[in-house]
């Protein structure tokens, strides 16, 4: 006799097909909010306050919709603040030592949108594609592991 699965194997291939691209779909879903907390907490420990004259807070994160935020506010009052999406991600460059440098955050076009608050010049709205932030202790294995994150995001952002 001979096996039902075998004489129709056109049924059966897209069916297996369907079910490989589901478990793909969900490991890559699960593995985002790990990549979410490692990146944050990898920002937030390396980010270097320490250049910015009068700085009284600072806030800087890759939020669950896949959007680059980061909010400096000064003691006078003055703030900057610099978002993006991270579709829009084109590349991480690194300039600097491990115990202090700059992380590059670059878009293909001017996707970053600036904004600045409470400024004597006025409030201003720009927009750039470098987006450039201090920072300090951190090893070539890391600034790589970050620039994967963010190209992960990038494509999981484009579904």
């Amino acid at each position: 006799m001979i096996n039902p699965f075998l004489q129709k194997p056109v049924k059966l291939l897209p069916l297996i097909l369907l079910l490989c691209a589901l478990l793909y779909s969900f490991k890559s879903v699960q593995a985002i909010p790990d990549l979410l907390l490692w990146s944050n907490k990898t920002l937030l420990h390396a980010y270097d306050p320490t250049g910015e004259v009068k700085l009284k807070k600072w806030e800087l994160s890759i939020t669950d919709d896949l959007f680059l935020r980061f909010r400096k506010t000064y003691q006078n009052g003055k703030q900057e603040y610099y978002s993006c999406h991270l579709h829009s991600f084109n590349d991480l460059d690194y300039l600097g030592t491990t115990r202090v440098g700059t992380l590059s955050i670059s878009t293909k076009t001017d996707d970053i949108i600036v904004q600045t608050y409470n400024d004597r010049k006025g409030n201003v709205d720009s927009m750039t594609n470098i987006l450039s932030i201090p920072v300090r202790n951190m090893e070539p294995e890391q600034v790589d592991s970050l620039r994967n994150a963010l190209l992960t995001f990038k494509n999981e952002a484009r579904l």
